[in-house]
């Protein structure tokens, strides 16, 4: 005999194996229900259930109910483009803040943004069929087998690196996908989406492998949550920063130089407003101002742990056939000044300030404008102070946050 709890104080006892759906239905939980928790663990309403335990509901409007809403609809809209594009390949395809992606390979062509509303057009009639959302487990060879006669390369390395003996896919119609779930019940509670944009993005993330197509798109339980996102959405690209540094001659990005700005002079003109701000308010509480080299020997980051645990992201240069690095980040060279002369306790706390130009190598993938860039001035300060200074010196710190992002932005 199992025996279930609802989350509202109601029993259910079934004599043998039920559907997570049926639980819910005897407990009274299944209004608006998209899919069910069991000790914990999500399911799908259609999941078999052979032990006993606390159901609960997860609602349609809830944050896991959206969460499986988006990537649900992250399987429908790859179910459009392997119907309109035969002999597309998917990558992943999770839920995402505010929606979801799906990563396409089609081989000898990418998407762009004029080829949404067709796979949106798609996305509505299969949404019209109302698809049946199976789960089949298979056991993991068996799954391999299967994709490896789809000669799908991507689900085949995903199942090759899991280390368990059963995996389970999704089917809705013709299309098949590997997947833990869980998943609306069938295609028809896909009412209210949207897709929005395509970029390029490196397989599992790594700039060796092949480029996809990343297709983004978002879902909601209503078409008001739906139109007031996309609002926003378009409210913000009207203050993207990108879009203003060109109409305002601020700042530009160049071919010559990915992810390293060029300021304009209206740019520096804010540049050089702000650099006064800080060094005013700076000094003021007390921070003298130093500065760094740019590019420093090898062995300092050595010492630093820089060269064997952040060496991916820095770039080299050679001097005199002496090993060079150019600083990611300002602190080593902060403690070279710092150790250039012998230090009393009555000459703390001391505060140095250095608006230092550092250099990371990011991917090309998620450079963006003046948020994502391989060369910024990192604001920074190293405190040197005795046990009985760090209280009054942290609060100090947090008085200059507060009175920045409260008081001044």
């Amino acid at each position: 005999m199992l025996k279930f709890e609802g989350c509202n104080g109601k029993v259910f006892e079934s004599e043998g194996a039920v559907s997570a759906g049926v639980v819910l239905e005897q407990l009274g939980l299944a209004k608006k229900a998209v899919a069910a928790r069991l000790d914990g663990e999500l399911l799908d309403l259609s999941r078999e259930v052979t032990h006993g335990g606390r159901m609960e509901a997860i609602l349609f409007d809830s944050e896991d109910g959206l969460d499986i809403l988006r990537h649900s609809c992250a399987h429908l809209m790859a179910q459009a483009i392997e119907n309109l594009y035969p002999g597309a390949h998917f990558g992943i395809g999770p839920c995402i803040k505010d929606g979801f992606y799906y990563d396409v390979d089609l081989k000898d062509r990418t998407l762009a943004d004029q080829d949404l509303p067709a796979i949106e057009a798609e996305m509505q009639r299969l949404a019209g069929e109302a698809l049946q959302i199976l789960r089949v487990d298979l056991p993991r060879e068996e799954a391999l087998k299967f994709f490896k006669e789809r000669q799908d390369p991507y689900k085949i390395e995903l199942i090759s690196d899991l280390e368990v003996p059963e995996v389970s896919l999704y089917k809705q119609g013709d299309y098949v996908d590997l997947c833990r779930g869980p998943h609306v019940p069938d295609t028809s509670w896909h009412k209210n989406f949207k897709l929005l944009s395509v970029a390029g993005a490196y397989w599992r993330g790594d700039e060796k492998n092949v480029m996809l197509t990343r297709v983004y798109g978002t879902a909601f339980p209503t078409q008001d949550e739906l139109k007031a996102y996309i609002k926003r959405v378009e409210e913000a690209k009207l203050r993207d920063h990108r879009k203003l540094g060109r109409e305002l001659d601020l700042f530009s990005l160049q071919e010559e130089g990915p992810g390293f700005p060029f300021f304009h002079p209206k740019g520096m003109a804010i540049l050089n407003t702000l650099t006064d701000f800080w060094r005013k308010e700076h000094l003021r509480r007390g921070y003298t101002e130093i500065r760094t080299p740019l590019i420093l020997d090898r062995s300092l980051w050595l010492q630093s742990g820089h060269w064997d645990h952040y060496k991916e992201n820095m770039y080299f240069t050679e001097i005199d056939e002496r090993p060079f690095a150019v600083k990611p980040m300002n602190c080593p060279g902060g403690i070279l000044v710092y150790k250039t002369q012998l230090r009393s306790y009555r000459d703390l706390p001391m505060r140095m300030a250095e608006l230092g130009i550092v250099h990371r190598h990011e991917r090309s993938g998620v450079l963006h404008g003046l948020m994502r860039v391989r060369c910024f001035t990192q604001d920074d300060a190293h405190l040197y102070c005795r046990p009985d200074q760090i209280r009054d010196e942290v609060v100090g710190i947090m008085d200059l946050c507060d009175y920045i992002y409260k008081d001044v932005f």
